[in-house]
């Protein structure tokens, strides 16, 4: 299919820093994202949507720790599964209010991911709430959680973050969009899971980067975009100094490049940029990063909106003489 976006949404758009994370305050944030997917559609696009769950599947471990004298807790990837659910049916509904029922279907969706990836041996990805220094070592002591620092922001519990080699229900995609269907996969980056000797699945305690899963799937789909939506409306370089600039367009080298200058740090654009280059150089195809608010306007790169990072025969010249 032609005109494929794959849109990857954080979690921390559903429930944002300064919230405490409410089912209405969840909702609410829903209904805007869902006006951006809308004006994809309403742009001829065929969208699929990758929803990440950090602070979610970190409040339902706290949920599980808290009540362990009345329920037995579940294993994280069953939390993986519970959150794709419940931010997959708010999703659902909120674009089925903007463009009719039916319109969007929400895929569990598993990924794939080897066993012995040395991501187990060191957890990078953050979530659920921020921690005092103070209640983020209570936290390790009473809970056994690795807590880290992410960002300036606070202490939060890490977890490993495998990369997804497969998505199981990856043939369901094509159909559902071919239907005109809005479809919602890989949420939360997918239920992590293993294959046994006996080529049985088995659930992994993990959280797949969402940005990692959508490129994984946007490659698998041969879409034409990938679309990540950040809280800011384009990437820059030399940030923190004074030639800090906004880029809006980079070639796959260039971007690899920043990457390995240390330009985009892990705990911030980083795993942004790692994913898009994946995209671009597998499919060939164009990723955007950018707001929410202005991710149609961002697919034009002549409107100077967001960052495209494109295939090297793609980019402009001027790109190519200033970036």
């Amino acid at each position: 299919m032609s005109n494929v976006a794959v849109v990857a949404v954080g979690g921390n758009a559903l429930t944002r820093a300064d919230q405490p994370g409410t089912a209405e305050q969840i909702e609410s944030n829903a209904a805007q994202m869902a006006s951006g997917i809308s004006n994809l559609c309403e742009a001829g696009w065929s969208v699929v949507v990758v929803h990440g769950n950090g602070p979610q599947v970190g409040h339902l471990a706290i949920q599980q720790e808290g009540s362990v004298d009345l329920v037995p807790p579940q294993p994280l990837y069953s939390l993986n599964a519970m959150s794709q659910g419940q931010l997959g049916s708010v999703l659902v509904r909120a674009i089925d209010t903007i463009r009719g029922p039916g319109t969007a279907v929400g895929l569990i969706s598993h990924m794939v991911v080897d066993p012995h990836d040395p991501a187990f041996r060191t957890p990078t990805k953050p979530i659920g709430p921020f921690f005092t220094e103070t209640e983020a070592a209570a936290m390790a002591e009473r809970r056994g959680w690795e807590m880290r620092q992410d960002a300036g922001r606070g202490f939060r519990r890490m977890v490993p973050s495998p990369h997804p080699t497969e998505m199981l229900e990856l043939s369901a995609v094509t159909p559902l969009l071919a239907a005109g269907k809005v479809v919602l996969a890989a949420g939360g980056g997918g239920v992590a899971v293993a294959r046994d000797d006996q080529g049985r699945y088995h659930g992994v305690d993990a959280v797949i980067d969402k940005d990692s899963a959508a490129a994984r799937l946007a490659g698998s789909l041969k879409a034409t975009m990938m679309i990540l939506v950040t809280g800011v409306d384009a990437v820059m370089v030399d940030y923190g100094t004074p030639r800090a600039r906004a880029v809006h367009e980079l070639s796959l080298a260039q971007a690899e490049r920043y990457l390995a200058e240390g330009q985009f740090p892990a705990g911030s654009m980083g795993p942004k940029i790692r994913a898009a280059t994946d995209f671009v150089r597998e499919s060939g195809g164009t990723t955007v990063i950018t707001s929410a608010e202005r991710m149609l306007e961002a697919l034009d790169p002549q409107n100077r909106v967001g960052t495209h990072i494109v295939p090297e025969q793609a980019m402009s010249e001027e790109a190519m003489s200033i970036a």
